[in-house]
Parts: C-alpha cells; sequence; structure tokens
C-alpha cells in the first residue's frame, strides 16, 4: 500500500534508502523495456490539488517495438510537493504498469531515485513495490550535482548527492540537454544509463517514454 500522509511516506522512503535488494543487471537476450508516466489537465499551475484528474500510461517496447500498452484514469492523491511526489503519482502509475498484458524486465519512471532528500525517489519506490527493477529519467536532477558530459551521443558524467554517485547525466543526441538518469530499484548509475542508452532508438527521451507519454496524452485529449 502506498503511503497516506508525508510523515508516513518519509518513513517508508528512509526505510527503502536503507534497503539492500540483489541488484540486477541485464543479460544478453532484447529487454522488454517498460516506462510510465502520469499526464494532469492542461493549464494546470502550482502545485495542483489532491484528487486532480490524472491519466497514467504505461508502455513496453522490446528491440524497437511496442508489445504491450496499457491506460488508466484515476484521481491526484495529494499536490505537488518536492520529495512527496509518490502521494500525488503513486498509485496511478502502479495501476497503469499493473494493467499491461506482459510484465517489463525494467521499468523507466519519469521519477528520481536515490537523488532525493531521503535517498528514496518514487522511481526507486514503484520499483519495490512492483518487484521490477526501475530507472529513473528526467530532464533535471532534484538534488545532487555534476557537470554536464561532452556533447556527443552516450557521453556520460556522474551526478553526485553528498559524495556519492546517485544517476548519471548522459547525452542521448548531439546538441541536446542531457538527461538526468537516476539509479532505482535494484539497478546501479551504470546499469541505469545503459537501460536507457539501449531503449533511446535515436530519440533524446528513451522510446519507450514517448510512446506512454504519447498514450497519456492521447487519453487526456479524450477525456
Amino acid at each position: 500500500m502506498w503511503p497516506r500522509t508525508p510523515a508516513a511516506l518519509e518513513a517508508a522512503q528512509r526505510e527503502l534508502a536503507a534497503a539492500s535488494p540483489a541488484p540486477w543487471a541485464p543479460g544478453d537476450e532484447p529487454l522488454a523495456i517498460g516506462a510510465c508516466v502520469v499526464t494532469w489537465p492542461r493549464g494546470e499551475r502550482g502545485p495542483g490539488a489532491a484528487g486532480d484528474p490524472g491519466w497514467a500510461a504505461a508502455a513496453l517496447v522490446r528491440a524497437g517495438r511496442v508489445i504491450a500498452d496499457a491506460v488508466v484514469r484515476g484521481a491526484a492523491g495529494a499536490p505537488y510537493a518536492p520529495g512527496l511526489l509518490a502521494l500525488r503519482e503513486g498509485p496511478l502509475l502502479e495501476a497503469a504498469v499493473r494493467a499491461l498484458a506482459l510484465a517489463p524486465d525494467v521499468l523507466l519512471v519519469d521519477a528520481t531515485g536515490g537523488d532525493h532528500p531521503r535517498g528514496a525517489g518514487l522511481a526507486l519506490h514503484l520499483g519495490a513495490l512492483l518487484g521490477l527493477p526501475t530507472a529513473g529519467v528526467t530532464h533535471r536532477a532534484l538534488l545532487a550535482t555534476g557537470a554536464w558530459p561532452a556533447d556527443a551521443r552516450g557521453a556520460t558524467s556522474p551526478l553526485l548527492l553528498d559524495g556519492q554517485r546517485v544517476g548519471s547525466w548522459l547525452r542521448t543526441r548531439a546538441g541536446t540537454r542531457p538527461l538526468a538518469v537516476h539509479a532505482g530499484w535494484r539497478t546501479s548509475p551504470d546499469v541505469a544509463v545503459a537501460v536507457v542508452a539501449a531503449a533511446g532508438a535515436g530519440h533524446r527521451t528513451p522510446e519507450p517514454l514517448r510512446v506512454a507519454r504519447r498514450l497519456a496524452r492521447r487519453a487526456r485529449a479524450g477525456g
């Protein structure tokens, strides 16, 4: 069950950050890479509110082909607050991933992992709850810092928080802003980068996230 109050969520995050699950790494076979996102009503300003309608989508891509997708509609559990994203989005994202007809080998989440005030952002929390390896993919870091990598596709540089590497900047295309790639549940920074790079399909944003975002926006447009 997802925590329903900030205090309960903070306690759960500290517990997850202290956990030591068995590490995961990809094998030789093409991965079924999942991704999930939530969209909210257009024109929404500020942190939003509990009860806001939301559309969550999940997509599963293997070797460049979409092999499963799902969309669910629900309501925000809370306003947005830094470090407490799970209160707002967690249950919706979980529902979308569980609605997939096939289980992902690894899941990309539009959220952070270890780059978090208590060391367990939504990308890590969702993976623990679903029992899936996860990596976070965001456009900026939350607390971690690090210089951008060279302007070449595949270039990386570390994201550090309190001297610990919690993720990486990854340049998925030359001439574009790098992505912040976060270690999540059972993944290291290097494994997270490898998964995101494998899911790129030549775009700045990994293909599974692109597909999931497109599905969520289409569902929102249809009400």
